[in-house]
């Protein structure tokens, strides 16, 4: 059952991330909507990425990062970066899908299986059903089924990232992280992946960082135009892109910039 438009699924706080002396994100504060795509656009450098990987804590791998503010998981008000909370439970939480596939050197099963197994899922019989239902999900069981022992590295390369999705989908996370999930595809792959990342929202709440204003436009349901570390506006996507009020938008969306 998809939750109300309004409701909030998490919400960032005053977000900082600094890289030794230099601050990459300057107090940013965003709503997340439940059950709804939230897109993170702006030119190259200004923080989107940056933001997107502090939902999972993948900045706690470098010793130079620090952060300051919150983002808060609801219904459960854990903040996922507080330090009392474990990195490997906020990375379950928070499924990530990066920019290129990056499917493990194993099988097909044992791809998606991998998260399963670090959750501690130790039944087969109930590792096989949620492999099946990920695959589902990203819309590759009917290419694999047939082949499930066979290496990931065989499938084609936007095979391959939707294998990502279901090795994401395969912990039911919370939120689905997705960091310019599209760049390397064709367009036949581009839409197919936007397809599936369309239907997941009936499950999850997805954040995508996308530099393809189309591809915002399409299926995202909120935008957030970042610059130099800030966030410049916020809106539903119709609004954002038919009647942003900001001059910086207006300036980056019209081209002028990016």
């Amino acid at each position: 059952m998809v939750d109300e438009p309004n409701k909030l699924k998490a919400e960032v706080k005053g977000l900082r991330v600094f890289y030794g002396q230099n601050e990459a994100i300057k107090g940013v504060s965003l709503p997340i909507h439940s059950n709804r795509i939230t897109a993170l656009i702006g030119p190259s450098g200004c923080g989107k990425t940056t933001l997107l990987r502090c939902f999972n804590r993948m900045h706690d791998f470098q010793k130079s990062v620090r952060y300051e503010g919150d983002i808060i998981l609801h219904p459960s008000g854990k903040n996922l970066l507080s330090r009392d909370v474990d990195p490997t439970e906020v990375r379950l939480l928070t499924g990530m899908v990066f920019q290129k596939p990056n499917p493990f050197p194993k099988s097909i099963y044992e791809n998606v299986a991998f998260g399963l197994r670090l959750r501690g899922v130790s039944s087969r019989e109930e590792r096989e059903h949620r492999v099946t239902n990920a695959l589902k999900g990203s819309a590759l069981w009917d290419d694999v089924k047939d082949r499930l022992r066979r290496p990931a590295t065989e499938l084609s390369g936007g095979q391959q990232q939707r294998l990502c999705i279901a090795r994401a989908l395969a912990t039911e996370p919370e939120v689905l992280l997705l960091d310019e999930p599209t760049s390397a595809m064709d367009p036949i792959s581009t839409s197919r992946i936007e397809d599936v990342i369309f239907e997941l929202k009936q499950r999850m709440t997805i954040v995508i960082v996308t530099h393809n204003m189309q591809q915002a436009a399409r299926i995202s349901d909120y935008t957030a135009f970042m610059y130099r570390g800030e966030l410049v506006e916020f809106r539903a996507t119709e609004e954002m892109f038919q009647r942003p009020q900001e001059e910086l938008t207006k300036s980056y969306l019209g081209g002028s910039f990016g």
